[in-house]
């Protein structure tokens, strides 16, 4: 099965290469800006790279990622969505900048669906549930025991899908672990490696090789499904989690203003691309499972994750002005 859909992705790929051609006969050489709206060296600035030197050879067109990080991924996201008219200016968009902060912010400054129309969806990871080697537990069952104040969970900052799923999973087990947000997610990690914060939801490629190092314990996944970076990790579900189903993901936007014409050519483009073994792999190696969608279904999808995370940001109680 496994043979079929690479054979199938790269049929895909050979369909619509011949189109870059075409579209560099175009006489289009001005620059595509990727606006990545997190920090340099995350992992959507990685997903972004990925896609911005792949686009670069489908479109024979320079695409220069911009990084513009601040307010959970809405400054960048206001940035885009009020860049329509130029037609050469897409979003990396997260489950953050497209789901949690619809709800997460009293006055967002765009709306993820009015103002943006998706161009392909990258794919989904989910996070791991981790501690630090030398924590007491070994399941999530094992922490039904601990002392809600005693213990604290780290994360990337307030309203992040890590604290979010910090949250729920105080809800299901009954508890009040104490949340402690950090600047970035990879100085949470580092505090939690050193045992000064308990435990923390963070993606497969960050954790996973302090996890082979020995310095943390993987002790489950948020995703309905068992991750493919760690098939051996079982789900929150599995283990007597019930409904615990949060995944972080990734999808290329378009302004909803963009020409129509410039926003098909980047949509066919984007299609073309993810259809790539190459670039699959890639993203694979970040934990990231791709998941094909047409352009009715990622709407759908977007408006269902805007609704499941608007009640995990009010259950948790989170809130930005």
């Amino acid at each position: 099965m496994k043979r079929r859909a690479v054979l199938a992705s790269a049929a895909v790929a050979a369909m619509l290469l011949p189109q870059a051609g075409a579209w560099a006969q175009a006489g289009d050489s001005r620059p595509i800006k990727l606006v990545v709206p997190f920090a340099a060296g995350t992992s959507t600035d990685i997903v972004g790279r990925v896609l911005g030197e792949a686009l670069a050879r489908q479109l024979s067109q320079p695409v220069i990622v911009d990084n513009r990080p601040g307010a959970g991924g809405a400054i960048g996201s206001e940035l885009v969505a009020r860049s329509g008219a130029d037609g050469h200016t897409v979003l990396l968009g997260t489950v953050g900048t497209h789901a949690i902060n619809a709800s997460l912010y009293k006055r967002l400054s765009y709306q993820p669906q009015r103002d943006f129309v998706p161009l392909g969806f990258v794919g989904a990871t989910p996070t791991l549930l981790v501690v630090p080697a030398a924590a007491p537990w070994k399941t999530v069952a094992d922490m039904r025991q601990a002392s809600g104040k005693s213990v604290s969970f780290a994360s990337a900052g307030n309203g992040t899908s890590g604290h979010l799923a910090g949250e729920l999973l105080n809800l299901r087990l009954g508890k009040d672990f104490v949340h402690v947000p950090y600047r970035d997610g990879a100085q949470a990690l580092t505090e939690v490696m050193a045992g000064n914060v308990q435990f923390m939801f963070y993606h497969p490629a960050a954790v996973l090789p302090q996890v082979r190092a020995g310095k943390l314990r993987a002790l489950g996944a948020s995703s309905a499904r068992r991750s493919m970076a760690a098939p051996d990790v079982p789900t929150l579900a599995e283990q007597g989690i019930a409904e615990f189903d949060l995944v972080a993901w990734f999808m290329l936007y378009a302004p909803a203003d963009m020409p129509t014409a410039q926003r098909d050519r980047l949509r066919e483009a984007t299609q073309a691309v993810l259809a790539q073994p190459a670039v699959r792999d890639k993203l694979a190696a970040q934990g990231i499972e791709p998941m094909a969608m047409t352009a009715a279904e990622m709407a759908a999808f977007g408006t269902a994750e805007i609704a499941k995370w608007g009640e995990a940001v009010r259950r948790s109680g989170a809130q930005v002005d």
